[in-house]
């Protein structure tokens, strides 16, 4: 039976070489207690000569998790290479797959659909497809991939992600460093993928912010990662985990407002100087009362956090 775990359960998602010397402590939630999910990458991160280490690492690391099992611990998912490796990974019966949420797979393609479904056609692995070839430029394209999935892994399917770096790289391009993602091609691109995926009921996370020195572009790119409908975001460094979670605070005026459509008796009515209509506002409503349960509520001079973090 799959994991009950949800997109808002995501948060920062840090990725992990499968080589690091302390995957065991970042697996168990020792050295990084805020973290709430985790990639173990044997993909990009690590050199091909290294996949024997860093299979025996993965191993090691799983077994020991079995053992001696810690709650919480973050959400672990790993990257394989390819399906070849998820494929040998999945059937290893010696491999302790029971404690991890799912796969992230990489480079994913129409294509590939019927063979991931075979691979984890008997586990409880859920998926975190990455969209980040030249395709993804192509709304037709998405359109194609979204239905599919929607018709076939609909229930597999936990978050797409969005590979920043591979789709600039397509384009021959690297992000500034004095500017967030949405202001290149990217802003195109996560737009379309929302509007596609998002209407079909997908979650998306949101690209890495690889300027590890930078917390303020981190903090006004996260602030248009929330406006464009994405949750969670990948991190690649522990100084951004902190960062991620307080972008994904409720301000307490949105949470005020959530209650109120949620119990409303009226069909429209005017709320902090807008127009509130509880039958196309009940999802946002409902979503924002998930994240305040979940990351809290951002401080206001009022001290509104505080009085609702207390009541909760």
């Amino acid at each position: 039976m799959m994991e009950t775990v949800t997109p808002n359960d995501l948060g920062a998602t840090l990725y992990v070489p499968a080589t690091h010397p302390q995957l065991l402590a970042i697996a168990r939630g020792e050295k990084y207690p805020e973290l709430l999910s985790m990639v173990i990458c044997l993909e990009d991160a690590v050199l091909e000569r290294d996949i024997p280490q860093a299979l025996v690492n993965l191993r090691v690391t799983l077994a020991q998790l079995a053992d001696s099992p810690i709650e919480p611990r973050p959400l672990l998912f790993i990257r394989p290479r390819h399906p070849d490796m998820a494929a040998a990974l999945v059937a290893d019966s010696a491999l302790c797959l029971n404690v991890v949420t799912g796969l992230v797979l990489p480079k994913f393609t129409l294509a590939d659909l019927e063979r991931w479904l075979a691979i984890t056609a008997h586990s409880h692995l859920r998926w975190m497809p990455t969209l980040e070839d030249a395709r993804v430029y192509d709304v037709a394209q998405m359109q194609l991939l979204a239905e599919a999935l929607h018709q076939r892994a609909a229930d597999r399917v936990l978050a797409l992600r969005i590979g920043g770096n591979d789709l600039m790289s397509v384009l021959g391009l690297r992000r500034s460093k004095d500017h967030t993602l949405y202001e290149g091609p990217l802003g195109y691109v996560i737009k379309m993928l929302v509007s596609v995926f998002g209407s079909r009921g997908f979650a998306l996370t949101s690209p890495v912010c690889e300027l590890i020195d930078s917390p303020d572009m981190l903090r006004q790119e996260l602030k248009q990662d929330i406006l464009h409908g994405l949750v969670g975001k990948t991190a690649i460094h522990p100084s951004q985990i902190p960062i991620i979670h307080a972008a994904l605070k409720v301000a307490p005026r949105d949470y005020q407002e959530a209650l109120r459509i949620l119990n409303a008796d009226s069909a429209v009515f005017k709320s902090d100087g807008a127009m509130c209509e509880p039958a196309t506002h009940v999802n946002w409503a409902h979503r924002i009362i998930q994240q305040g349960q979940k990351y809290g509520y951002a401080e206001s001079p009022s001290g509104e956090a505080e009085r609702i973090n207390h009541a909760g």
